[in-house]
């Protein structure tokens, strides 16, 4: 199949698009990071409708978002929220002009009101609810990140370890989210694509580990790692305040997906795959 990725060089995009290569489709890498005429905020924008109009199937992975240490500065800024209104506003014009099969990824904070990234995801299930696409919810995808402003809390603890040494987590880290490796999410990814007629816009497609681990349970595995290669003063401490991203909102994953896909990949064995190509970068 022709496969255009939306957010190729993204944290999922980046390794989805390696992933369908690897299994023979051709892949249309589009990110505004490799070119600016990759900008989907650009109304019209001949190159993103190209990308569309000539793809097989579309993944809509691309959002102006990052982990939390970016939502809590950015999200409810006009830039923040006028990117990706723009970006849906554009690309789901084009889906609905050339009637394309595609997925919107969206997450596991859409109905978090108070959130103005939950509140835009929404939105973007509501577009494709319209065209009769297929949304999935992510939960806390993880893997190498290139964009460290952008960086959530698995890399950003490997990256600040290597680079400070010791430092403070934004929280207290007593939250807890279900953390899901990427390579297992590419997986999931192609299995909804090869399903699609499976499927309706209405299904809780939720893409997760289905298991809760704690913000400061991830410290001490890479804390861990990081003995392991004998730098012992390493220390990830504890900050003073609560989430104030999520609230310390829990939603609960429905288990639907599993009936044609399961996660493999562990908390631990996820943050040590991680780990040891990030440590290429300063070892």
């Amino acid at each position: 199949m022709k496969i255009t990725v939306l957010g190729s060089a993204g944290q999922i995009g980046a390794y989805l698009s390696e992933y369908l290569r690897k299994k023979g489709h051709v892949v249309i890498d589009f990110d505004k990071v490799e070119t600016p005429n990759h900008d989907m905020t650009v109304i019209p924008n001949q190159y993103l409708e190209n990308a569309i109009e000539t793809a097989d199937f579309v993944f809509f992975l691309a959002f102006d978002v990052g982990g939390s240490r970016y939502l809590k500065k950015y999200q409810h800024t006009f830039q923040f929220i006028n990117n990706n209104c723009r970006l849906m506003a554009n690309t789901f014009t084009l889906l609905e002009r050339y009637n394309k099969k595609f997925v919107f990824a969206s997450s596991q904070m859409s109905n978090m009101s108070y959130s103005p990234y939950g509140v835009l995801k929404n939105v973007g299930e509501l577009y494709t609810k319209t065209l009769g696409g297929l949304i999935v919810k992510f939960w806390n995808v993880y893997g190498v990140e290139k964009d460290h402003d952008k960086s959530h809390v698995i890399t950003d603890f490997i990256r600040r370890g290597f680079e400070e040494g010791q430092f403070e987590m934004l929280t207290d880290g007593t939250e807890e989210r279900q953390f899901l490796y990427a390579e297992d999410c590419c997986e999931a990814l192609e299995i909804v694509m090869n399903c699609y007629s499976d499927f309706k816009s209405e299904d809780p497609l939720h893409i997760t580990s289905f298991e809760y681990n704690s913000i400061h349970y991830v410290s001490e595995i890479i804390e861990k790692e990081f003995c392991k290669i004998g730098k012992t003063d390493v220390k990830i401490r504890p900050g003073s305040s609560k989430d104030s991203v999520q609230l310390d909102k829990r939603n609960e994953a429905s288990d639907y997906i599993t009936k044609w896909w399961k996660p493999k990949t562990s908390i631990e064995q996820g943050i040590i795959k991680v780990f040891e190509e990030m440590k290429n970068d300063w070892i």
